[in-house]
This record gives C-alpha cells, sequence and structure tokens, in this order.
C-alpha cells in the first residue's frame, strides 16, 4: 500500500472524494487544487496537506512536483484528476480557452508525471493513475477540444505502460462517463440528458484506487467499454448510429 499519495483538482467531485477514500486506508493524501478553503477543509478531515496550483501556469506542474517531494519526500501514488471543461460549437471556444484547456487536461499532467517519475524509478515503485472520460474515447460532439485532451492523456497512459513494464510503476486509467459534480456548471452548459444516468463521485474515487491497486483500464459505469468496442469494430457504423441518435452531452 502507498503511503503517500497526491491527487490534483482535490478540491471537488472526483478528487476529493477520492482523497477521502485514499486517507481512510491511512495514506497521507497531498491535496491540490484551486481553492484553498475548500481544501483546507478537506485536510482538517483526511489529515492531508494542502498544496495549491494553478496548473494552466507554465511550469506549475514541475513546482507542485517539487513541493509534493519537499514535503513528504516520496511520492508513492500520483493521482492525475484534476481537469475542466467547456461545451459549445468550437467556433465559438476562444483561443486563450483553448490553452487553458490544454495546459490543464494535458500538458499539466505529462509534466507532472514527468516530474515525479524518477523519484519513482529510483525506488523501484509507484502506482500512477489518469482520470481521462468516455470523451476522449468515443468523440463528443460539442467538445471537441475537451476531448482531444482526454485522448491525448489515453494515449499517454498506453505508451507510458510499455515504457514502464518491468520498473515496479505501474498505471491505471479510469474512464468515467457522466458524473454528479460542478464540472457541468463550470464548463458552460448543464447536463440534460436522461440517459446515461449520472454516476456519483464515491463510485469513481473506488474506481481510481482499484486501478491504483490493480492496474488496468476501469469504465465508470462498466458498459461503457460497449461503444468504445463498437467504435473500435465497427467505426463507420458507430459513427452513423452516434451522429444520428446523438453524441452530445
Amino acid at each position: 500500500m502507498p503511503r503517500t499519495a497526491l491527487v490534483t483538482g482535490a478540491s471537488s467531485g472526483i478528487g476529493a472524494a477520492t482523497a477521502r477514500l485514499l486517507a481512510r486506508s491511512g495514506i497521507h493524501v497531498l491535496l491540490h487544487g484551486r481553492d484553498k478553503d475548500r481544501l483546507t477543509a478537506l485536510a482538517a478531515e483526511t489529515g492531508g496537506t494542502v498544496v495549491p496550483a494553478d496548473l494552466a501556469e507554465p511550469g506549475a506542474a514541475a513546482e507542485l512536483a517539487t513541493r509534493a517531494l519537499e514535503i513528504t519526500g516520496s511520492v508513492d501514488l500520483l493521482v492525475n484528476n484534476a481537469g475542466v471543461g467547456w461545451a459549445g460549437p468550437l467556433p465559438e471556444l476562444s483561443g486563450e480557452r483553448l490553452r487553458h484547456l490544454v495546459a490543464v487536461n494535458l500538458t499539466a499532467p505529462l509534466e507532472l508525471t514527468r516530474a515525479l517519475l524518477p523519484s519513482m524509478l529510483s525506488q523501484h515503485s509507484g502506482q500512477i493513475v489518469f482520470v481521462s472520460s468516455i470523451a476522449g474515447r468515443t468523440g463528443v460532439a460539442g467538445e471537441a477540444v475537451y476531448a482531444a485532451t482526454k485522448s491525448g492523456v489515453d494515449a499517454f497512459a498506453d505508451s507510458l505502460r510499455f515504457e514502464l513494464h518491468g520498473t515496479g510503476v505501474t498505471v491505471g486509467v479510469v474512464v468515467p462517463g457522466v458524473v454528479r459534480t460542478e464540472f457541468f456548471e463550470r464548463r458552460g452548459r448543464a447536463y440534460t440528458r436522461s440517459t446515461p444516468r449520472p454516476v456519483s463521485a464515491e463510485r469513481v474515487a473506488a474506481a481510481v484506487v482499484r486501478a491504483a491497486g490493480h492496474p488496468g483500464d476501469y469504465y465508470v459505469p462498466r458498459w461503457l467499454r460497449i461503444p468504445v468496442a463498437l467504435r473500435g469494430a465497427v467505426p463507420g457504423a458507430y459513427r452513423a448510429l452516434a451522429t444520428r441518435f446523438g453524441a452530445e452531452s
């Protein structure tokens, strides 16, 4: 079992639920986020340590890694969970917001992983979990850039698995669908579809912990692997169905 964990995006939602679950297992959790008040309250609840940072800022991920190692000496588990969304027609997405999405969702987890990996390799053990999205595996109308960032995380995680084989450092990926968090309010469009039904942040957090202990891909809910398999097996039919019945959240 890891002794220390860094959870990004722990101010709310999946990150906060994951931090609580890890803390109940006796793990010292470093709580990253931008909302210091929420992080402070969560630290009081979990016994964790607050490490605020804005991962959209250049160099913030590397600085966060340095601070984490200074506090704990080693990070045994890294949960790359922080993410932001945006929904709407692509021409309405500003260049500034596009760069922000890429910086937080894709660049930051890549840089943070790169910065923490040497210490994991030196101790021949470590666990890295990425919280991705079904949008990155199937595509979603109105969320092209968000989906692209999550697809990039998936490709990075897969490649890293191959690279780290035999080193003692493992990689897990959690692929949630719609989750009952503040994410949809913050992206600028509420979730209004009746299906699929949103799942709880706690359910996704449980999958994160499983992915740490038993590396692999975990869909939440599990049936989401079906459209992904359909897309891979018969992409033409999948695209036709998605276009007809809607692949928009």
